[in-house]
């Protein structure tokens, strides 16, 4: 008998062979097996396929539709067992499980905004209301916007390793949200009035400091800008923040603005009476503030003989440790769950 008749002989056995085992499969992994057995890369006919290349040149084309007309024969068969032994399964299962529904239902678990985010948020939109516009800024910066522009010295502690973490020599992660001011300046008009928040980064680690922290400042520039100005302003903040509260300005230092000072409230905690959180001084430290140095102003690209403006600077983190009496500032950022939901509205 020549091959090629051989080859249609093994194929009719092996057609026959697999519809009869394919009617007996009663299981979906019993026809999954037969399919891979019949139909896999490694399968019988895989196999058979492999004496092609001993037919004749005459023979080699009906013996490829063969096998075709078997490998589609046998395909079909499958899908059919396999779509009504999954009809059967399908019925046993709406036959075998039921539910309860007078069953009380599970409570869905809502998420929530982080404390941070939360006091973030809420600031803008007391700053929004009193018509101050929210710019935003790289986090990647160079040193000149960082420090150069703002009046800060060479030789000044902050831009020491230890405190800032470079990039490269003249690239750094912004330390504060200061250059965003700058980088305002540098695009507008006075008068003007801004705030801008964002991630801030010192080589830092402990109870009240982390290495990635949220902070907020803003700036205002116009004609006869004065502290009496500033005081207005931040003092309308605090009271929506903290409620009405006494506070006072203590003078201080900061390199970008002059006069500067710190701004103090009343503790949230004893009223003023003294307390561990205030350490008995009856004031708690919120920002830093002044009036903006003619020399940053002229890096702007203001006339200081023209226009006058103040400048503040508050921490997210701290702010929100004091609205809710968090004494530990790693706190906002262990994902403890059981801290997190006490904060969800």
């Amino acid at each position: 008998m020549q091959v090629g008749g051989i080859m249609r002989d093994r194929l009719e056995a092996l057609q026959n062979s697999g519809l009869a085992e394919i009617q007996k499969t009663e299981d979906l992994k019993q026809l999954d097996d037969l399919r891979i057995k019949y139909l896999g890369k490694k399968g019988e006919i895989t196999e058979l396929m492999k004496g092609m290349k001993d037919l004749s040149n005459e023979e080699r084309p009906l013996i490829g539709k063969l096998v075709n007309d078997v490998k589609e024969k046998i395909s079909e068969e499958i899908d059919l067992k396999f779509n009504f032994l999954n009809e059967i399964q399908r019925k046993h299962q709406l036959e075998t499980e039921t539910i309860d529904i007078t069953l009380p239902g599970r409570k869905v678990t809502k998420g929530g905004l982080h404390p941070v985010t939360e006091t973030e948020l809420f600031i803008k939109e007391i700053f929004r209301e009193m018509g101050f516009d929210v710019a935003d800024g790289p986090e990647i910066e160079e040193t000149y916007f960082n420090f150069d522009a703002l009046n800060i010295p060479e030789t000044h502690s902050s831009r020491d390793l230890q405190d800032t973490f470079y990039i490269k020599s003249d690239v750094v992660l912004r330390t504060h949200t200061s250059p965003v001011q700058i980088r305002y300046m540098k695009d507008r008009e006075a008068p003007f009035r801004m705030i801008c928040t964002g991630k801030v980064y010192r080589s830092d680690y402990d109870i009240s400091h982390t290495p990635m922290f949220h902070q907020m400042e803003g700036l205002m520039v116009g004609e006869n800008i004065s502290f009496a100005n500033l005081k207005a302003i931040l003092t309308e903040f605090v009271s929506k923040v903290f409620g009405e509260r006494k506070v006072r300005f203590r003078p201080h230092f900061f390199p970008f603005t002059e006069p500067s000072a710190e701004m103090d409230v009343e503790c949230v905690v004893c009223g003023g009476k003294g307390c561990r959180l205030c350490k008995g001084t009856g004031w708690l430290e919120i920002m830093g503030c002044g009036m903006v140095d003619p020399e940053v102003l002229k890096e702007g690209g203001f006339d200081s003989e023209k226009v006058s403006g103040f400048a503040f600077g508050i921490g997210i983190e701290r702010t929100t440790m004091l609205r809710h009496g968090i004494d530990d500032l790693r706190a906002f950022y262990e994902n403890d769950m059981r801290f997190l939901k006490q904060f969800k509205k």
